[in-house]
C-alpha cells in the first residue's frame, strides 16, 4: 500500500509539472502550421548578432551559419543561427496588434524523436516585442525540465509540455503562437502596435551561463551545442493579427533623413513635416542599450558615432507628445 501511495503521489506530481501544450502533431497542441491561412505576413527584414559557438569557451568565436536574411519572409527551412546567447531583430512593415487568441509565431527548425512522436529536439529563445524599435519587453517563460542533468547538444528530446512563452518549443514548419494579452498594460508597449519582435537565445545549460525563466528557474536545453549551427535556429516569425488586414496603423508625422549611412564618423539628421522644435534622438544597440541622447534644434543634428564599435544601431526621433520615428544605422 505503501508503494502504491508513492506511485500515485509521482504520478500526481508529474502531471501538475506537465501542464502546457504539447508537440505538434499531438493532440492539444498550439503549434501553428507555416501553411495556416491564420498567418497575414511575415517579417520585413532581420538582424542578426551572432552567439558564441560555446559560451563557456569563447576562444571558438561566434557561430555563424546562415544568412541574417533568412530570417525574413516566410518559413521555408532556410535558417540563420543564432549560437549562445545570440540576439535575432526583426521588423513588420504591417505592425501587429492585440487580437484574440495568438497574434504571431516564431519557428525554428526542431526535429521529432523517431521512437516517439511526443518529444523532440528543441533549441529555445527568448521572445520580446516592441512598439519603437527601442524598448523591448519579454513574454514570461516558463521551463519545467529538469535541471539534474543536463540535457546534451545531440541525442536527447525533449517535452513541450514542460516549456511555455519560448521560441523553438514546435518542430520545422509549425510556429509557436504568442498572445500579445500576455503583456496588455506593459508600460511603454502599445500591443496594438507591436513593429519588432526581437529573439534571444537560450543558453541552456545547468551550471554556469545559465538563462533563467521569469520565475528564476534555470531552462535546460541542449548544450553545448559547440558547432558553427548551435544556438537557436531561426527560420520565420508570421504575423497572425496584422494592421495588414485592415486595423489603422498608427502612423508617425515624423519625416527624418540621415546620412551618410553606412556610416564611419558622424551623421547628419534632418527632421521634416513637424512643427515643433521640441525633438529628441536616442541611439541603441541591437539588444536595446542606449548609448546616446541628444536634443536636436532647428530640426537638424549631426551626431558622432566614431566612438562606439561597429555594427546595428537604431536611431528614434521623438517629440514632447511621443511621436517617433526610428530607423537603422550602419556603423563601420
Amino acid at each position: 500500500m505503501r508503494i502504491l501511495f508513492l506511485w500515485v503521489l509521482m504520478l500526481l506530481q508529474y502531471v501538475a509539472i506537465a501542464q502546457f501544450a504539447p508537440q505538434a502533431g499531438i493532440a492539444g497542441s498550439t503549434a501553428i502550421h507555416a501553411g495556416s491561412s491564420s498567418i497575414t505576413g511575415w517579417a520585413s527584414d532581420c538582424i542578426v548578432q551572432r552567439g558564441y559557438i560555446d559560451i563557456a569557451n569563447k576562444a571558438l568565436g561566434n557561430v555563424g551559419a546562415g544568412l541574417s536574411s533568412a530570417g525574413a519572409g516566410a518559413a521555408n527551412g532556410t535558417i540563420v543561427c543564432l549560437g549562445d546567447s545570440g540576439v535575432a531583430v526583426l521588423r513588420f512593415d504591417a505592425a501587429i496588434y492585440n487580437g484574440p487568441g495568438a497574434d504571431f509565431a516564431v519557428f525554428e527548425n526542431g526535429f521529432k524523436d523517431p521512437a516517439d512522436t511526443a518529444m523532440a529536439f528543441l533549441e529555445l529563445a527568448f521572445v520580446e516585442v516592441s512598439s519603437d524599435g527601442t524598448n523591448y519587453f519579454r513574454f514570461p517563460a516558463t521551463s519545467n525540465t529538469s535541471t539534474n542533468t543536463q540535457i546534451p547538444g545531440s541525442g536527447v528530446y525533449m517535452d513541450a509540455t514542460l516549456i511555455n512563452n519560448l521560441g523553438g518549443k514546435y518542430v520545422s514548419s509549425y510556429g509557436t503562437p504568442f498572445d500579445l494579452q500576455e503583456l496588455a498594460g506593459t508600460a511603454g508597449l502599445d500591443v496594438n502596435n507591436v513593429t519588432h519582435v526581437r529573439l534571444v537565445d537560450v543558453v541552456g545549460s545547468v551550471s554556469a551561463y545559465s538563462s533563467l525563466d521569469h520565475e528564476g528557474k534555470i531552462i535546460n536545453d541542449p548544450y553545448p551545442t559547440n558547432f558553427q549551427t548551435g544556438g537557436f535556429d531561426l527560420d520565420a516569425v508570421a504575423a497572425i493579427h496584422s494592421n495588414s488586414t485592415g486595423v489603422t496603423m498608427h502612423s508617425s508625422n515624423i519625416t527624418a533623413s540621415v546620412y551618410p549611412n553606412p556610416v564611419t564618423d558622424k551623421i547628419i539628421v534632418n527632421i521634416t513635416g513637424h512643427n515643433t522644435d521640441e525633438l529628441h534622438a536616442t541611439l541603441t544597440t541591437i539588444t536595446g542599450t542606449t548609448v546616446l541622447q541628444t536634443e536636436i534644434n532647428d530640426h537638424t543634428a549631426t551626431i558622432s558615432v566614431a566612438q562606439y564599435p561597429a555594427g546595428i544601431y537604431y536611431l528614434t526621433i521623438s517629440d514632447a507628445n511621443e511621436t517617433k520615428w526610428a530607423g537603422k544605422v550602419l556603423k563601420y
